[in-house]
């Protein structure tokens, strides 16, 4: 049972969604709330130094910060006071937001966050900067789509790989609560092999009280991410459960190609661990 939410807030509209699907949640589950804010470090052109304006672009980028964490934490105050919430703790840190969120998850069940509008002036991929160095699962809610807070009806991507396995111990408590859940193979190669696999993880999830049926699609051409996306939506699933695959290309780690495709084009929440 997750007893501990971790929710990274910036101090605008947009983190009024990932807030209070977890105030929501701490109050089913009894479970403390922390709310996070973090600074962004100054950061000044040399140009701009050498014009005299340093000081000047230093100062604006302190008290734009300053706002930024006062709202974030008035913001904070209202949902976990409206949702009666008294397990609750606050924190402002400054410093790189993958290095620091990932810092304070190390000591929270779940991390809820929301989904980058990438075509927001200001966009900064959260997802794509943070989630590889998370050591815990990921919740990200899409940036504009509605959705249902109660997962009742879950869909698994399943690949037999170790970052699904630990997708899947991670969402338990989801999906024990849930009334379905479908575990869904994607395969390219030997159906039968992609058969036994689901059929093993099924029976996992059965010895677990979780309610699961199994379903099989060959991808073809298509691509994997996005017929993932596509029978969620068939099925009216409320969540996707899906483990984060990340790989190195030239010293950079960097997300697989359908993790970044659904966290592009996500339109329901999706549990993510890698």
């Amino acid at each position: 049972m997750y007893k501990s939410l971790l929710v990274p807030i910036d101090g605008r509209p947009r983190s009024e969604r990932s807030l209070g699907l977890a105030c929501a949640m701490a109050h089913d589950l009894d479970a403390h709330v922390t709310g996070l804010f973090v600074k962004p470090r100054v950061y000044v052109p040399s140009a701009a130094r050498a014009a005299g304006a340093g000081e000047m672009l230093e100062q604006l980028q302190r008290d734009l910060a300053q706002k930024l964490a006062a709202d974030a934490e008035a913001l904070f105050q209202r949902c976990v006071t409206a949702a009666k919430l008294s397990r609750t703790s606050w924190h402002t840190a400054a410093g790189e937001v993958a290095e620091v969120v990932a810092e304070y998850s190390r000591f929270a069940d779940l991390v809820i966050a929301n989904q980058t509008d990438c075509e927001a002036p200001d966009a900064t991929n959260f997802a794509d900067s943070v989630l590889l160095s998370l050591g815990r699962p990921l919740v990200l809610l899409p940036h504009a789509a509605p959705f249902n807070r109660e997962w009742l009806n879950v869909l698994v991507a399943w690949d037999g790989g170790r970052e699904a396995a630990r997708a899947v111990t991670d969402a338990m408590p989801i999906l024990q609560r849930a009334a379905k859940v479908t575990v869904l193979t994607v395969f390219r190669g030997a159906f039968a092999t992609e058969a036994a696999t689901s059929t093993n993880i099924a029976r996992y999830l059965e010895q677990h009280a979780v309610k699961v049926a199994v379903a099989h699609e060959a991808a073809g051409d298509q691509d994997i991410g996005r017929l993932i996306l596509h029978r969620a939506e068939d099925m009216g699933a409320d969540l996707i459960v899906l483990g984060a695959y990340g790989h190195s290309r030239v010293r950079e780690i960097v997300l697989g190609g359908v993790t970044r495709t659904v966290l592009r084009e996500m339109q329901r929440p999706v549990l993510l661990s890698h």
